[in-house]
């Protein structure tokens, strides 16, 4: 609940300090003593928008505290854990608004968005008024309050699971068919590509080696031809016989002894010389020995390779992985089949096990409909609406969602015969709040945020009808704290607690100015502001008596 709220230069309040305990506090006052603004200044430590204009004259900014005593258990802790803010029983709320337009927002004096400072408030406060679309009056809102009543939170939590089970099994079969789909449009260029290059059968390092292999016998080949070139030289046209025939007749030339003995002995070196020539070249010659095929089929295979490479626009070395490639992509398309059959089973155990849950919940939500629809019903006669009716209306969807297969709507029907309509659009002000106010009561004991505040809820309303909303507002009372701003004497006679704002000139700095205070009353001073409430502006003992009476029928 809240403990305590501390304003400091919001509008027309310098400094106020309030201490709240347990049970329903009215707060009363003259029409613009500023009982909006308090108003205003607690929202805004819950997370309510910022505005420059908030900041009192002249401050340098303007700030709300407040501070709640929570159980260990309550949500908003487990929410500031998960935020990784320092949760304990303390909990303080505090927001800080500068003229500039700048907040600052504290949970627990750690820095936090107001984002998070917005749902940490709204698990602990609800403020409903005639024409504020918050909680129960937002239709949004109403299918969660229907289930919290049903003790459904558990069942909710569930069949959402399962639906983003099934939402996810859906898009993982839609992407696998995507896949699938888009490998099928080039499989028949893959099978043909893995194929070819399975053929080809590429090895590591076969381009270098042919190369070289190949360059090799081409450098032979030039050798063993040059050989050749040089063994005809020395062996043709008989150069041995003519040199032997030319000296032998040098030597029967008469007169010939002298000259032919050194010649024959030259003769005879050329012609050993030539003949050691001729023998180390026939030797070369057998070494440089190669086959033209081979020479032949390393060509073919290099050209062969650089052809496939040039086919697949990639270097000859990546034609294996390449090939590996075109093969698992064709394994994936086989795959992708079973992939797709298994993803399909997948899909429909899932939704299966969603409509399964689904629909149990839905039975269940109708059978906590009727169970609300019932207490509300109750709770409207007291507060003169014994003519109206309250009712939970479903509109279903085919496919559902992640909270099942309906949306959920609060409906009234003020008078018999009349359609009803969604509560917002058919229910009038001063009906609007006794609906909500019925409602409110009816769910109080399925889960509440621990402090609802009332902004003038029986306007519009009076005498007996009046009394009954504060009658209302008193049993809820007994199970959250509840804070109401009131016009009626007869709701503030209910109060547990009574608080009177006022608004008082006060002189700063030789200037004059209006500020709002609030001043929590003892039991004569609740007969005082209760009779001003009855008579205006003049309180009369027979105000005074009517108070007292009207406290003494609230005790009641």
């Amino acid at each position: 609940m809240l403990a305590t709220l501390s304003i400091r230069d919001i509008i027309l309040i310098d400094r106020l300090d309030l201490e709240f305990a347990p049970g329903m506090s009215a707060f009363t006052g003259e029409t613009g003593a500023g009982k909006s603004i308090l108003l205003d200044a607690f929202a805004l430590a819950l997370g309510a928008r910022g505005d420059a204009g908030l900041v009192r004259n002249g401050a340098p900014f303007g700030q709300v505290t407040a501070q709640f005593d929570l159980p260990s258990t309550h949500p908003a802790l487990a929410m500031l854990a998960e935020s990784g803010v320092d949760a304990s029983e303390e909990f303080i709320l505090r927001r800080v608004q500068t003229p500039d337009g700048r907040a600052k927002a504290f949970i627990n004096e750690t820095p936090v968005s107001v984002l998070t400072l917005r749902r940490a408030g709204a698990l602990l406060v609800e403020i409903h008024g005639q024409h504020e679309d918050r909680a129960f009056v937002d239709t949004a809102a109403h299918r969660r309050l229907l289930d919290a009543y049903g003790g459904l939170t558990g069942d909710v939590a569930r069949v959402e699971a399962l639906w983003r089970r099934w939402r996810e099994a859906i898009a993982s079969l839609d992407a696998r068919r995507a896949e699938s789909d888009a490998a099928r449009k080039s499989i028949d260029y893959a099978r043909h590509a893995a194929d070819e290059l399975q053929n080809l059968d590429a090895r590591e390092g076969e381009e270098e080696t042919l190369a070289a292999n190949r360059l090799r016998m081409q450098h032979v080949g030039k050798i063993a031809s040059t050989l050749d070139d040089l063994c005809g030289a020395l062996t043709s046209g008989g150069i041995e016989n003519k040199l032997g025939g030319a000296l032998r007749r040098l030597e029967r030339q008469p007169g010939s002894a002298d000259i032919s003995a050194p010649v024959s002995a030259a003769v005879e070196r050329v012609l050993i010389e030539i003949a050691e020539a001729s023998a180390l070249i026939k030797s070369a010659r057998e070494g440089c020995e190669f086959s033209e095929t081979e020479l032949e089929n390393a060509e073919a295979r290099l050209f062969k390779l650089r052809e496939m490479a040039r086919k697949y626009r990639s270097g000859v070395a990546d034609l294996p992985a390449l090939g590996e490639r075109f093969r698992a992509e064709c394994a994936a398309v086989d795959a992708a089949e079973k992939d797709i059959r298994r993803l399909e089973t997948e899909a429909r155990e899932a939704e299966t096990a969603f409509r399964k849950a689904g629909s149990a919940l839905s039975a269940s939500r109708r059978a906590a409909a009727a169970s609300l629809d019932n207490a509300v019903a109750k709770e409207l006669k007291p507060l003169k609406l014994e003519r109206a009716r309250f009712l939970t209306q479903f509109h279903e969807t085919v496919d559902g969602g992640p909270a099942g297969f309906e949306t959920a709507g609060f409906a009234v029907q003020t008078n018999p015969g009349s359609s009803p309509g969604p509560l917002m659009k058919v229910a009038s002000g001063g009906e609007l709040s006794r609906f909500i106010l019925a409602l409110k009561v009816s769910l109080a004991q399925k889960g509440s945020a621990p402090t609802l505040v009332f902004d003038e809820i029986d306007q519009g309303v009076g005498g007996a009808t009046a009394s009954a909303i504060g009658d209302r507002l008193a049993a809820l009372a007994e199970t959250v704290q509840v804070l109401a701003v009131t016009h009626s004497p007869q709701v503030a006679s209910h109060a547990t607690h009574h608080f009177s704002i006022s608004k008082n000139a006060v002189r700063v700095n030789g200037a004059e100015s209006m500020v709002t205070h609030a001043a929590q009353l003892d039991g004569a001073g609740r007969i005082e502001e209760i009779a001003r409430m009855l008579a205006g502006v003049k309180v009369t003992d027979a105000a005074r008596k009517a108070a007292a009476s009207l406290m003494e029928a609230g005790r009641a």
